[in-house]
């Protein structure tokens, strides 16, 4: 599109997190954005950035402000980004009309907005009054039928931001057309959010390395005693299936033990199966660690989503440490995506280790498990 002079609407993804005093804990998805931010830029747009930070339910919560976000944005960018602490409205309409080529505005959260979320067509208007032209660069929230994901696009010309296409395009060929062979390394707390982008991948998949409280499900599945291991009961018999494929399926064969998850506590690792009554499985053990690093180093890609252990405290973190900085010296395609191990490689500062890191969570799992994404689909129709 020719951006030049023109208002443009960017939906952007600036949900990040926050330490308790207050200061960003992770701008991994403000970088993300930067390229786009600069092409339009340089081009002399007037640039209207959009986005939501976490869940206030359609009112106005303080802690969900965005202006600390666009003040980190600036800071990475080392330009002045103005803010509007309004969404739509007065102010936000004269801050649009009254900018020039080349500015920036960030304006306040959409999700203060009950329109966002019930992707009402009238708050999708407000929003298309300030801008003539639109462009999505949020691939995170692109599972999310919200109004100014797919009600923008119906309103104004449209167009994929830089970022999107660089998730769309990588994730497409991880999923459709994968250099083999393909590890996927699956982690996290629940094996039913992960369940589709198993069946979907599994027949596609060289190996699938399980790790994090999901595996500790599929390992009672399996007839190994879990103590009092976290898992999902109610998917207890539904895995009894996926275990059946013993050839392309790795689960931990030993695994770190406590009691209870506290940094003070007293730690042991085991053979899978040796769990005491009282104990919790909380991190995957070095044997494990290592066998399926054997297993990725024969990979020419590796895909990996959610922490091994429990990232949060460093005694259960050094499973997913080990695998991070292993799989940083291999030599094939390596993707890692998903806000929890984002987060947690983030805090190791071993992000840069990967190929590539999606900025998608839901999404991208939504998008590998073969679904349609509303805010792709909106940007083709």
């Amino acid at each position: 599109m020719d951006v030049g002079g023109k208002r443009v609407i960017v939906r952007a993804d600036l949900n990040v997190s926050f330490r308790e005093d207050g200061a960003i804990s992770d701008d991994f998805r403000l970088k993300a954005f930067l390229p786009t931010l600069r092409t339009l830029q340089s081009r002399d747009a007037i640039t209207l950035v959009f986005s939501h930070l976490g869940r206030p339910d359609g009112k106005r919560v303080e802690r969900f402000a965005l202006k600390p976000v666009a003040e980190k944005l600036s800071e990475l960018l080392g330009k002045d980004i103005l803010f509007i602490d309004e969404t739509v409205g007065k102010k936000a309409s004269a801050a649009a009309q009254n900018a020039k080529p080349g500015d920036i505005i960030v304006f306040e959260n959409l999700r203060f907005n009950p329109g966002e979320e019930s992707n009402d067509s009238s708050f999708a208007r407000e929003l298309s009054e300030l801008g003539e032209l639109y462009v999505d660069d949020a691939f995170g929230v692109c599972h999310r039928a919200h109004a100014s994901v797919v009600g923008l696009p119906k309103l104004l010309p449209s167009a994929a931001g830089m970022l999107l296409v660089r998730e769309i395009a990588t994730l497409t060929a991880l999923r459709d057309n994968p250099e083999r062979p393909l590890t996927v390394i699956l982690g996290g707390a629940k094996i039913s959010t992960k369940l589709p982008i198993v069946k979907h991948m599994l027949p596609r998949t060289d190996a699938l390395c399980l790790g994090g409280a999901l595996a500790n499900t599929v390992l009672k599945a399996k007839g190994f005693h879990v103590g009092r291991s976290m898992i999902e009961e109610s998917m207890v018999e539904q895995m009894k299936e996926l275990v059946q494929d013993g050839k392309k399926l790795h689960l931990p064969k030993d695994v770190v033990v406590a009691q209870e998850a506290l940094a003070n506590a007293v730690v042991r690792t085991c053979l899978t199966g040796e769990v005491h009554e009282q104990e919790m499985m909380l991190d995957i053990g070095p044997k494990t660690a290592e066998e399926f690093m054997e297993i990725a180093q024969k990979s020419r890609t590796v895909f990996w989503n959610g922490p091994l252990g429990w990232t949060e405290i460093p005694a259960f973190a050094k499973g997913t440490e080990y695998v991070a900085r292993r799989l940083g010296d291999i030599e094939g395609f390596t993707v890692v995506g998903g806000g929890d191990i984002v987060a947690a490689l983030a805090n190791m500062r071993l992000l840069d280790k990967f190929k590539f890191i999606s900025t998608g969570g839901g999404a991208m799992l939504e998008f590998l498990a073969g679904k349609e994404l509303p805010g792709v689909a909106a940007l083709t129709q």
